[in-house]
């Protein structure tokens, strides 16, 4: 208050309720839509969208397409989620129905009296197999509530989830961060007891964390370091072996591709990538000119790396050659591949895209490490 008035900022008003006409609309809205609702000249709305996107506060898919919350915005998420997040619960299930586990996987968000509620779960198909019932609770000593109430300690800081037995079962909960650090929601895996050797559990680890990592970048992370604030130092950097490269490249991390321009400087954008375990192939989009880069020159590099400890990471160097073009049905076979593999099986529409045409890479060198180098 100045002189007994209230100070108001116009401005500030009108890009709060810029946000909120976007937020609520999960789909997108378009530039029409927003002058419909909103009472802002075009040239204004113009500057207001132009800023907002540049902080990372809303996003388009294409240019002149819908205008969509963005990670900054989708990280204003209280916690816990509301129950009735149909958006948080529709991601769970796309990304559920890839990991392809065999075993009950489920999601838990915190309650005030030091509980834990799952809000949904998929469930093994096996004969023998653990399963939660609707609206079940867990206290604080679960899995899942070890992820909220207890002092996580540095060894499950370093292996990245918390693990108890409830009865006959065997539950794993990975944290779930919005904001890359803090725990707002739980991935839990659960199984038979008796099914739950170190051997399984192993094999089963990197497909669980990278979901979870997953589910955290949906949902407004840029980053997935749960439970720290400063990240531990890894003091021992060690080569992958041939069984961890390949779990690393399965997984649905994006990679960066390395190029080089014409003047020779050095070019490097972020691609969906397919492995068939003897080459990498990757989508241009009509208008990228890294697709145009290396028709002229076809040498490159593309690196892998997860988030989260124990950091692991995948540097190639190869050949790019021209595969398919814009009229070869398998590209969009291809798209369609990527699409289950980074979006989730019931991933409901993509935005129109212009393919130009595919790039096979045939690796001259693959190596991984983890570890900070």
């Amino acid at each position: 208050m100045k002189n007994g008035r209230t100070l108001f900022s116009p401005s500030v008003e009108r890009a709060l309720m810029l946000l909120e006409a976007v937020r609520s609309q999960p789909h997108g809205v378009t530039l029409a839509e927003l002058l419909a609702q909103l009472d802002i000249s075009r040239s204004t709305l113009f500057v207001l969208l132009h800023t907002l996107k540049a902080l990372g506060y809303l996003e388009q898919a294409e240019k002149r397409g819908r205008y969509r919350a963005g990670p900054r915005l989708l990280a204003w998420r209280g916690s816990p989620f509301p129950l009735s997040s149909s958006e948080m619960l529709s991601a769970f299930f796309q990304e559920a129905e890839m990991l392809g586990l065999g075993e009950t996987v489920a999601l838990f968000v915190p309650l005030e009296e030091q509980e834990v509620l799952m809000l949904g779960q998929v469930e093994s198909r096996r004969e023998v197999r653990s399963v939660f019932k609707t609206g079940q609770r867990l206290p604080a000593e679960s899995a899942p509530g070890q992820v909220f109430y207890s002092e996580v300690d540095e060894a499950t800081q370093l292996q990245g989830y918390c693990v108890a037995l409830r009865g006959d079962a065997l539950d794993l909960a990975f944290p779930i961060c919005p904001d890359g650090i803090f725990p707002t929601a739980a991935l839990v895996l659960s199984l038979p007891a008796f099914r739950g050797d170190e051997r399984t559990i192993q094999e089963m680890l990197p497909r669980l964390r990278a979901m979870a990592a997953r589910l955290s970048y949906r949902f407004g992370a840029t980053t997935y370091s749960p439970w720290r604030s400063e990240m531990t130092e890894v003091q021992e950097v060690l080569p992958l072996d041939e069984a961890q490269i390949q779990a690393v490249l399965k997984a649905p991390w994006a990679a960066r591709l390395a190029c080089v321009r014409p003047d020779g400087t050095p070019h490097v954008v972020p691609v969906w990538y397919e492995w068939d375990g003897k080459a990498f192939h990757v989508l241009a989009w009509k208008g990228s000119r890294w697709g145009e880069y290396l028709c002229l020159n076809p040498q490159v590099s593309l690196t892998v790396d997860e988030p989260f400890l124990p950091l692991r990471r995948v540097v190639v160097k190869g050949i790019a050659r021209p595969e398919f073009d814009a009229n070869d049905p398998r590209l969009s076979r291809l798209l369609e591949r990527l699409r289950r593999r980074y979006l989730g099986l019931h991933r409901r529409s993509l935005p129109t895209i212009q393919l130009a045409r595919s790039f096979s890479i045939l690796p001259s060198s693959l190596k991984g490490w983890q570890g900070w180098v």
